[in-house]
């Protein structure tokens, strides 16, 4: 495919060494260039900015299935995935879908149609999707034919959840919500319950199972994650079975824990936007102010990233190089992408400009390609 071969100039722009006003960047082939080349494009009143690495999300959903069962053509919905990734600045995004009890939008047989539908519309795509798979911990019966399910859906990542209410499981109370959850699955309320108090039964069986398992997917050459640290001691046992990714981290004892054995650390971009965790976790504000970060994901809201980190640099907790690295740079290293999160030569050209003024997004180009163009910088552009 055809990627632009331009210059880029007047604009302020996000080097390695740091902001340079009124600076140039060229790009061609789909990677930037070291040396001008092409048609120049005057960018004054703008900011370039690495494109944004989202490496964890589901506001997909709301595009695959607005309304239960009302969307038949999923790979439409990944379509318009697209265009909110786009729209947002994002040039590669991981999507995190579930394989969990919970069915539904979050079952097993749900997941495998968004994989499917994934694989259908990628190459026509602009932006790189990356799919990423959610399992849950207590799904025992379904440990035999997973790694063969991963290999088939052709996935590199791999989170660990475990979403059971087991307080309340254990006091042998009924779970609150448990009659519109089981019904969004459509199961029986006193079946749904039945599950859940069985697979509470077995935990004991689950980390011989995990172990089982993470060998599996780590001989396979595939990245693993946990989900939700609350310990330093979850945290340990989560790294001796190879995830050295810790996504969400509940405490600052796991944060901590994660930093000091060299693992990546994910917290939320809403977490950042709202001034704390919706939650009642720890605030990302805080883990990030004690270094306690590598990258911050959109979570459920993708125009998150973008506003976490110019109001980090903003509020002068980050200066923009740094605050801006954990949308791009830090992503890059921890999903292992060497090719893309900064502006050196060879990279490639994955970027997002936004309107000095509003910070909004006016464009972003990923491989060199556009994916999203609007207002006065498209005339810009074309000339």
């Amino acid at each position: 495919m055809t990627s632009l071969e331009l210059t880029l100039q007047g604009a302020d722009v996000l080097t390695p060494a740091g902001l340079h006003h009124g600076g140039e960047i060229a790009i061609g082939d789909g990677v930037i260039l070291a040396q001008p080349q092409g048609r120049a494009v005057d960018l004054t009143g703008y900011l370039v900015l690495p494109g944004i690495i989202d490496p964890h999300g589901d506001g997909f959903e709301r595009h695959l299935a607005p309304r239960r069962g009302a969307m038949k053509q999923m790979a439409e919905g990944v379509v318009a995935t697209e265009a909110e990734l786009a729209a947002n600045g994002m040039t590669t995004a991981v999507l995190a879908q579930f394989f969990s009890w919970e069915g539904g939008l979050r079952g097993p047989d749900y997941a495998g149609q968004v994989f499917d539908a994934v694989a259908q519309v990628q190459g026509d795509l602009v932006t790189d999707l990356l799919p990423q798979l959610r399992f849950e911990t207590h799904m025992l019966d379904d440990y035999a034919g997973l790694p063969e399910r991963i290999a088939k859906w052709g996935l590199s990542y791999v989170v660990f959840n475990d979403h059971l209410p087991h307080d309340r499981l254990a006091q042998g109370k009924k779970p609150p919500r448990l009659t519109g959850q089981a019904l969004k699955a459509g199961r029986n309320p006193e079946k749904h319950l039945e599950m859940l108090v069985e697979m509470h039964r077995r935990s004991a069986e689950v980390p011989a199972a995990l172990e089982t398992l993470c060998a599996q997917l780590r001989a396979a050459g595939l990245r693993i994650g946990s989900h939700d640290d609350q310990t330093a001691a979850d945290r340990a046992t989560w790294r001796a079975r190879g995830a050295e990714i810790s996504e969400f981290p509940e405490t600052q004892e796991a944060a901590e824990a994660a930093r000091a054995g060299g693992d990546h650390i994910i917290l939320g971009a809403p977490n950042v936007v709202r001034g704390g965790s919706h939650k009642g976790n720890a605030s990302a504000l805080d883990l990030i102010a004690m270094g306690l970060c590598d990258a911050l994901a959109s979570d459920y809201h993708y125009p998150s990233p973008r506003r976490a980190a110019l109001m980090l640099a903003r509020t002068g907790v980050l200066d923009l190089a740094a605050a801006w690295g954990l949308v791009s740079t830090g992503p890059a290293d921890l999903l292992g992408l060497d090719d893309r999160g900064d502006f050196t030569p060879d990279k490639r050209a994955d970027m997002v400009i936004l309107d000095r003024a509003s910070e909004r997004v006016a464009a972003t180009l990923s491989g060199g390609r556009v994916s999203y163009l609007s207002g006065e910088i498209a005339t810009r552009f074309m000339g």
